[in-house]
């Protein structure tokens, strides 16, 4: 994934020209996923004191988890060093700090690891790896959310096929994420459904409350125990 770095100047730009299809920016898609992780993780009670953001990027993500979870630190972790100096360069808050997985190897010292629209790029034979990494952070208990891009979602197939760095991911259904995520070690507990509705059929969105369990959404949520 180190290829990101060649991205780091115009991430930004190659995501948004992908999502201009929906109507929506990148904030949209982000708050909207924060914010089911945090009603999730009410739903089981659990307030993070230490929340992970996993394939963190330019740490667009990282600033709203420490922020929606009322997490006391949050730590951004990239293997993009070009990626990870913009998120160093776009965030003074002192309780969030950036860095490779390397530099962040303490066993169960995370409450909650996010992860978005990681695992599409990497190789299937290296997606052990990373969840072992993952599962060894976590503390006893702790819960991974794992958000994915739905191959199920013709909408999602468009938006992939018009971001460079999308050209050579490997997508994985929700089906595929929860076997993925039981044979690492990890315990799943739910699985939601969002972004059904791009702008144009805003006004539909209060539906998608009622549609979480449909497996048609744009994306898809595995929230899962250590």
């Amino acid at each position: 994934m180190a290829e990101f770095d060649s991205f780091a100047g115009h991430y930004d730009e190659a995501l948004s020209a992908g999502l201009s299809s929906t109507g929506e920016n990148k904030r949209f898609f982000a708050e909207g996923r924060v914010e089911h992780l945090r009603a999730s993780l009410k739903q089981i009670g659990l307030r993070p004191t230490t929340v992970m953001d996993f394939g963190c990027g330019p740490g667009t993500t990282t600033g709203l988890l420490r922020e929606r979870l009322d997490a006391e630190r949050a730590i951004g972790v990239d293997v993009s060093t070009g990626l990870l100096d913009v998120a160093r360069r776009t965030h003074d808050d002192g309780a969030i700090s950036f860095c490779s997985p390397d530099d962040w190897a303490t066993p169960a010292s995370v409450d909650v690891v996010y992860c978005n629209g990681v695992m599409h790029h990497i190789p299937k034979a290296n997606r052990s790896v990373c969840l072992q990494y993952i599962r060894r952070v976590l503390r006893p208990g702790g819960i991974f959310a794992l958000w994915e891009n739905n191959p199920w979602n013709p909408g999602t197939r468009l938006v992939m096929s018009r971001i460079p760095f999308d050209a050579a991911a490997e997508t994985l259904s929700c089906l595929e994420a929860v076997r993925l995520l039981r044979d690492e070690g990890f315990h799943p507990l739910r699985t939601d459904h969002a972004f059904f509705f791009p702008r144009p059929l805003k006004l539909l969105r209060p539906l998608e409350t009622a549609l979480r369990r449909v497996p048609l959404g744009g994306q898809y949520q595995v929230l899962a125990s250590r």
